[in-house]
């Protein structure tokens, strides 16, 4: 998974297991202790996870499950629409996510931080418009728990990639 930031500058970039692809998407997996690197960071992944890929969409999820070391419930970033060539996915954050935490609560991360670039990086009129858009459709589902942001269909994933393990 390679992650960029506006137009093309390195991010965050993880290996991770290529689980399968339902209605919603790819899904892959991620264990606890794999390397998460970005410029001037390296750390790794506090707990087993999953990441959902949705096809043409400007979000990408990673749901947490009930570890006691997990950061978050679900953290879902909106990025540009994911692009795969074989072997890597890549997509470029737009500042803006979407988070569930331990306790439950929902917020949207990062405003200033896309208020911010949508300035000093120039994104586009229509890159803007997507991404405040996405962010108010995610909210509202992950508030809802609408599949594939309730609990059940990330459970499955990621049962099915720890009995990979």
């Amino acid at each position: 998974m390679v992650m960029r930031k506006w137009p093309d500058s390195p991010h965050w970039e993880f290996d991770a297991t290529l689980l399968g692809t339902d209605e919603y998407g790819t899904w892959v997996g991620l264990t606890r202790g794999t390397p998460l690197e970005r410029p001037g960071v390296r750390q790794t992944a506090a707990a087993d996870h999953v990441c959902l890929i949705p096809d043409d969409e400007w979000w990408l999820a990673t749901f947490y499950g009930q570890d006691p070391e997990r950061p978050f419930d679900t953290y879902v970033d909106i990025t540009t629409p994911v692009e795969f060539d074989g072997r890597i996915f890549t997509a470029i954050d737009l500042d803006l996510d979407v988070v569930r935490g331990r306790s439950g609560r929902v917020f949207v991360d990062d405003e200033d931080e896309f208020a911010e670039h949508r300035v000093s990086l120039g994104y586009p009129e229509h890159v803007i418009s997507f991404a405040l858009t996405t962010t108010a459709d995610i909210e509202r589902d992950v508030r809802a728990a609408v599949p594939p942001f309730d609990e059940a269909t990330s459970a499955g994933w990621l049962a099915r990639f720890r009995s990979q393990l």
